[in-house]
């Protein structure tokens, strides 16, 4: 099974803030957040963002690859490579890559729409990018996800860690250590509150959770819902045509969550045979799936969504509609 890389663009209005993170990827300071709007926050992407350090976000990371039984894979070091001290990652995709190039970003993307009020009831989504991906470039300015985020009217706030720096591999690095996600939600609970004037930790403690993941940031969701320990506060999952495995992971959380939580799938060509898997698996297992966009993402409720024959590496952008994470954002129930 090929995963295919998010493709990489250029756009002129992300470089200045794209010049501004090179510098984060091998530790250095990251971009000074203005006050914008009445937030802590500098105006960017059709939003407000800022970019904060984590300590629990995915990486660096020197622990071990897991076991992993549902893929019959043994547990290995993640770093597996030493070249004069200098540390590598051996990747199945994307070959030798350097843990002071690719895996030692500890910024996380914090967003909100312009019209997020931190005093409404609110929601918070995870977002776990692809393959070959830096967060101001792509996620911001490519991927549109800060206005899509503003675009679909729901009151929330977005939290994406930065995975391998523009790299193709989908590793989950300090995700895949139990209990990690919800060190990483509390983390953002606290960064936050820093970031909204008048709130506090438990302003966004009290805001489920929705997990949202494209092409290869299935491995961090899969491992964040399986062992990361966040319990009923996850009340939702949205995946962006990144089914690619861990099929039985998202079954077994489905299947505990029935009821609770929500789950949608839309995909492509490029991951039609893995959710074909999953919802055979679930509806043997007695769970009601729809195989289509339902009105509302309420709890209980299990969707995949067959988008056809579209690009996998424009699907954020373009998939069974034009903005289809605005689309999605939009169904959640309130």
């Amino acid at each position: 099974m090929s995963l295919r890389p998010t493709r990489v663009l250029f756009y002129v209005a992300g470089a200045a803030l794209t010049l501004a993170l090179a510098g984060c990827n091998a530790g250095g300071p990251g971009p000074t957040a203005a006050v914008t709007g009445g937030t802590g926050m500098q105006a960017a992407g059709g939003g407000n963002v800022a970019y904060a350090e984590f300590k629990t976000s995915a990486f660096p990371y020197r622990g071990m690859v897991p076991a992993d039984s549902d893929n019959d894979e043994k547990s290995r070091p993640f770093l597996d490579v030493n070249a004069d001290g200098r540390l590598g990652h051996s990747s199945p995709r994307g070959g030798l890559l350097w843990e002071d190039t690719n895996y030692n970003d500890r910024h996380v993307l914090l967003a909100a729409g312009p019209d997020f009020d931190p005093n409404r009831p609110g929601v918070m989504i995870v977002y776990f990018h692809g393959n070959q991906t830096i967060l101001a470039r792509d996620v911001v300015d490519r991927q549109q996800i800060v206005r899509q985020l503003g675009q679909s009217n729901l009151n929330a706030v977005l939290v994406a860690p930065q995975l391998a720096v523009d790299a193709q591999d989908s590793s989950a690095g300090n995700f895949w250590r139990p209990g990690a996600f919800a060190q990483f939600l509390d983390e953002a609970d606290g960064k936050l509150a820093d970031e909204f004037p008048g709130t506090s930790r438990g302003t966004f403690r009290r805001m489920p959770v929705v997990v949202v993941a494209y092409s290869g940031g299935y491995m961090p969701a899969a491992y964040s819902l399986a062992e990361g320990g966040a319990g009923e506060r996850v009340r939702g999952v949205i995946l962006l045509d990144a089914l690619y495995g861990e099929v039985d992971k998202f079954e077994r959380w489905i299947e505990q969550a029935r009821g609770g939580a929500f789950f949608l799938s839309a995909y492509s060509g490029s991951t039609h045979d893995e959710n074909a898997a999953l919802r055979a698996k679930l509806q043997r297992d007695g769970v009601a799936v729809e195989n289509d966009l339902p009105n509302d993402l309420s709890p209980g409720v299990v969707a995949f969504v067959d988008s056809g024959d579209v690009n996998h590496d424009d699907f954020v952008n373009l998939a069974w509609t034009r903005d289809p994470l605005a689309d999605a954002l939009s169904r959640v129930d309130r």
